[in-house]
C-alpha cells in the first residue's frame, strides 16, 4: 500500500503555529505544565476556535477538560515546523541590514545558527561582524559546502538578489529569506520568503490615516 502523503498545512496556519510556540515557551518559563485552548489562544492573540482548528491539523494533542501538556505540544509544533533540524544560515550582504541580522539573538534561540556572512565590497571583506569575518561573495560555493548551509538570507539590492537566487539554486540551497526591494524570479523547487520593509511602512501609514 502506498505511504500516505504528509499533510501540507495552510500558510496562515503555519504562521500562527509560530505564535503558539512562542506562547507555549512563555508559559513553560512560568512553570506551567498544562494549559487550556482559551489561555493559549489569549497568549498567542488569536480566537480559541481558530487555535483549535489549527492544532487539529497536528492530530489530537488536547484532552477535553484537561487541556494541553505544554512541553508535549511545544515539541510537536517544533517537529512540525522542522525546528528539530540543524538550520545553518548564510547572510549575503554585509551592509547595515546584513550586520543587524547577523547579530539578531532570536535566530539562535529558535535554532537558526548564522554560519557566515558574505559581501562583494573589498572594503567589507575581512572585517568582523560579531564572531564572524566577512568573506568574499565570489567564494559562495565553497562557503555553502564548508558550512553545510541550508538557508540563505539576501540583504542585497534587487538585481544582485536575482543573480544570487540562481546561484543558490544551483548549489542546492532552496530556502531563502529575501529583503531585496523587488519580486524575484524563483526556480522550481525553491522556497523564497520576501520581506518588503517599505511596503509594510506604507501599509502602516495608510492605517494611521484611517484611524
Amino acid at each position: 500500500m502506498a505511504e500516505a502523503e504528509a499533510k501540507v498545512l495552510p500558510e496562515a496556519t503555519v504562521a500562527r503555529l509560530t505564535h503558539y510556540l512562542r506562547a507555549l515557551n512563555a508559559l513553560e518559563a512560568q512553570g506551567l505544565e498544562r494549559t487550556s485552548s482559551g489561555v493559549l489562544a489569549k497568549e498567542a492573540g488569536v480566537n480559541p476556535a481558530i487555535l483549535r482548528k489549527d492544532l487539529s491539523w497536528l492530530g489530537s494533542y488536547g484532552t477535553r477538560g484537561v487541556g494541553y501538556v505544554v512541553r508535549e505540544l511545544a515539541e510537536h509544533i517544533n517537529n512540525t515546523l522542522g525546528l528539530n533540524r540543524d538550520w545553518r544560515v548564510l547572510i549575503l550582504g554585509a551592509g547595515n541590514l546584513g550586520r543587524a541580522l547577523s547579530g539578531y539573538a532570536g535566530f539562535a534561540i529558535r535554532g537558526f545558527k548564522v554560519q557566515a556572512i558574505l559581501d562583494v565590497d573589498p572594503a567589507m571583506i575581512g572585517s568582523r561582524v560579531g564572531q564572524l569575518q566577512v568573506e568574499d561573495s565570489r567564494d559562495l560555493a565553497s562557503v555553502v559546502e564548508r558550512e553545510e548551509i541550508n538557508i540563505a538570507v539576501l540583504a542585497v539590492p534587487g538585481q544582485a538578489a536575482q543573480d544570487l537566487i540562481y546561484e543558490l539554486s544551483d548549489l542546492g540551497v532552496n530556502s531563502v529569506l529575501s529583503f531585496a526591494p523587488k519580486p524575484l524570479v524563483v526556480p522550481r523547487g525553491m522556497n523564497v520568503r520576501r520581506v518588503d520593509l517599505s511596503t509594510e511602512l506604507q501599509i502602516l501609514a495608510y492605517l494611521a490615516v484611517q484611524s
